[in-house]
């Protein structure tokens, strides 16, 4: 083997460690990053997406009962005034 290529393997070793240490780092900072965001989420007080559609969901429901009732009210005094 010549020494130019003991070099350049030792190189590419380096490079291929320096590599896997860099995306380690890289896990790590989203994993923190991630962290910090759910805490700060959770200290507002946010509601999650289900439970906005589950209220959304009792809201139009509520909706449409209270537009059918306003209906048999309208109609009822429709009746009684004839």
């Amino acid at each position: 083997m010549q020494p130019g290529n003991k070099i350049f393997d030792d190189l590419s070793k380096l490079m291929t460690n320096a590599m896997g240490v860099a995306q380690g780092a890289k896990t790590e900072a989203e994993t923190a990053m991630k962290s910090l965001m759910d805490r700060w989420l959770a200290d507002r007080d946010f509601v999650t997406r289900e439970e906005f559609d589950a209220v959304r969901a009792m809201a139009q429901k509520a909706r449409e009962e209270n537009e059918a009732l306003k209906a048999r009210i309208e109609a009822l005094e429709a009746k009684t005034s004839n």
